[in-house]
């Protein structure tokens, strides 16, 4: 039986949407493309316009296994904007992807992980206290702390692959997640056509570190 992704509804600031269900995969190698068959377990998220000239459809599936988070970006795209050749960089002043995850709204930190269409990463944790906040880079990502991604760049569009292992999120807490558990959770795109255009899963107001505005996701 095919599995769903339920869609959140965007409601007003201060609401609470109705959480994103995950489903649940085995392990499973990535290229960049998004065909392997376990995608089919679940269905695209469209990201909603934010801001900017730009309105290109952008699409995201997600799921996780017990060992990691799998996530896919599909982003049409009519120009490719990406120079960067150097992990860590920064990468938000191009085209880029971006996901972000609050595991415990206990503390305020988060994981974010960017991608560039020429599959260079950013993968950081964020402290945000009182709305400051700066990224620290993973120490000793090496070996099972390590992100598997990889890339496609189309005619007309741009895909992104990419697997987190729980290792890496350490020392997050409600990690792994289980069956039932719920996380906070946005997704990111921004595209630099005739300056910068940008969607998110969730509306924020100010910027993507508003973490308060973040979705509900829950296991499945």
């Amino acid at each position: 039986m095919r599995r769903l992704i339920v869609l959140a509804v965007l409601l007003p600031f201060g609401l609470r949407a109705q959480p994103l269900t995950v489903a649940k995969t085995t392990d499973f190698s990535i290229n960049g493309l998004g065909n392997a068959v376990e995608w089919k377990k679940t269905d695209w998220l469209t990201l909603s316009h934010r801001e900017g000239k730009k309105n290109y459809e952008t699409k995201v599936k997600l799921m996780y296994s017990d060992s990691g988070l799998y996530c896919l970006f599909q982003n049409t795209d009519g120009k490719i904007t990406s120079t960067m050749n150097e992990d860590f960089s920064d990468l938000w002043k191009e085209d880029v992807a971006e996901i972000f995850f609050w595991t415990d709204e206990k503390v305020p930190i988060y994981f974010e992980y960017e991608i560039s269409p020429r599959n260079f990463e950013l993968p950081i944790l964020v402290p945000n206290i009182n709305g400051k906040f700066l990224g620290w880079r993973p120490w000793h990502y090496t070996g099972a702390r390590v992100i598997r991604h990889a890339t496609n760049i189309l005619p007309n569009a741009w895909t992104a692959e990419f697997f987190i292992p729980y290792k890496v999120l350490e020392p997050l807490t409600n990690v792994p997640p289980k069956k039932g558990m719920t996380w906070r959770c946005n997704m990111y795109r921004i595209d630099h056509d005739d300056g910068a255009s940008e969607w998110s899963w969730q509306p924020v107001r100010t910027n993507f570190h508003a973490f308060e505005k973040f979705g509900v996701i829950m296991f499945e």
